[in-house]
């Protein structure tokens, strides 16, 4: 299965977001990529995190959803929609989940998953909160996808700072998982130390492959994302990645090889905790 990685630089203009998105996945689709992943916030990395509140859809209707079912139906790819914004149904509090939408060739939306754990960073220059505009999600998510290659990959959704807490991941592998998505949007002052280590550990300890979108570069806000978006196999070896600006990230992943893999090191049967 032919998977690809989509980096960004995203910025404050929706329209351009999307634009240079649909430029993107239609590279990938035609070098024949199956299953492809925007990066976090690909729609929006506006001057102030409560710009996403501008932007918040319901599920299920509004033109960001539209964009990514119709782009995965008229490109007959899985596409995974990065993260968007979506309202939270009791309209009660100023905030949205900050939700991974998955997409069949069909353009049928087949799972989201919600962000669980949410960034707060803090070091005397830059502050981050996720919290202030954002709602935790509390459920791992899995969809299985039928490939060409004839077999079905099972897919666990995880989103950025999630990367950190390893137990979700390995929920994942417990349920069967054969690869790990990780859109995301990293610092550079966190990503330069932590990013390839995070994704090259999460692939190793779970023998899975990792696929990691990313942003990457100068953002309008002035924000530097780390980028870096890579494809890990379940060896924790780097398939494919890119250091900065937008472009797009393949490789093919190999069913047999993954399960040869778990042959060789049955580490996921030998737990005991």
């Amino acid at each position: 299965m032919k998977v690809a990685v989509i980096q960004m630089v995203s910025g404050a203009n929706v329209q351009a977001n999307l634009q240079q998105a649909l430029e993107l996945l239609q590279s990938a689709a035609q070098a024949g990529a199956e299953l492809l992943v925007l990066p976090e916030y690909f729609c929006l990395i506006g001057q102030r995190d409560v710009d996403k509140l501008a932007i918040g859809e319901q599920e299920g209707s509004g033109p960001l959803q539209q964009f990514l079912s119709e782009t995965a139906r008229r490109l007959g790819v899985w596409l995974v929609g990065g993260t968007i914004p979506l309202r939270n149904a009791s309209h009660l509090e100023a905030r949205v989940s900050n939700s991974s939408l998955v997409y069949s060739p069909a353009g049928a939306c087949v799972a989201r998953y919600d962000k669980i754990h949410l960034f707060r960073f803090d070091n005397g220059q830059e502050r981050y909160d996720e919290s202030q505009v954002l709602s935790a999600g509390h459920l791992p998510v899995t969809f299985d996808l039928p490939s060409q290659d004839g077999h079905t990959w099972r897919i666990g959704l995880s989103v950025c700072y999630d990367l950190r807490f390893p137990e979700l991941y390995r929920a994942y592998a417990q349920a069967g998982a054969h690869v790990m998505l990780v859109p995301s949007a990293f610092t550079h002052t966190t990503g330069q130390d932590h990013w390839e280590v995070l994704l090259r550990a999460r692939a190793i300890e779970n023998l899975a492959y990792v696929a990691a979108a990313a942003q990457g570069g100068l953002h309008d806000n002035q924000r530097q994302t780390w980028g870096h978006a890579m494809l890990v196999d379940p060896w924790g070896l780097v398939l494919a990645q890119r250091a900065q600006e937008a472009g797009v990230v393949m490789a093919d992943f190999d069913f047999a090889a993954l399960s040869a893999c778990r042959g060789r090191l049955p580490a996921l049967q030998h737990r005991v905790l």
